[in-house]
């Protein structure tokens, strides 16, 4: 349910930790929605290059989306002898400079840190990435901006 007032106090929350926690591997570090990608973030050693000067756009699967995952996956690229795989898969969300929504072109190829291309699609205010839909956009970071996504994008 939707009141002002708690809209209004999740946006002032927010903006107020924007301010102390300003690179995206801070903002993902607080994100309650995105634990599930902070743990990969951590065990990937993803966390140093994302507190970098950047800039980045990152494509962050949120824990709904790895939820979609079978657990024994997730498991297993939680394992640091899995650690390469489970980087190339994370840096599959990350792409060099910064994006915002309103720049995003329908039918445009974006390259990801790891060489991959992701496509976009825009229709009627929406856009997905590989087929992942962006449920919130432009969390802005010193370093970048981040989008949260409803499915973790697997490389082709």
């Amino acid at each position: 349910m939707f009141t002002p007032t708690l809209h209004c106090c999740r946006l002032f929350y927010r903006q107020l930790n924007k301010i102390k926690m300003s690179n995206i591997a801070q903002l993902v570090n607080v994100e309650k929605n995105m634990t599930t990608l902070k743990k990969g973030v951590h065990a990937s050693g993803l966390d140093q290059i994302l507190s970098g000067k950047g800039p980045f756009t990152v494509f962050a699967p949120t824990d709904i989306a790895f939820g979609k995952l079978d657990k024994t996956v997730l498991d297993n690229l939680l394992k640091p002898e899995n650690k390469t795989k489970l980087t190339d898969l994370l840096n599959h969300h990350v792409v060099a400079g910064k994006i915002d929504f309103k720049d995003l072109k329908d039918g445009e190829k974006l390259k990801t840190v790891n060489g991959k291309e992701l496509l976009v699609h825009v229709k009627d205010g929406h856009a997905t990435v590989d087929g992942a839909k962006i449920q919130s956009h432009d969390q802005q970071a010193t370093n970048g901006v981040i989008h949260s996504l409803d499915t973790v994008m697997l490389k082709n």
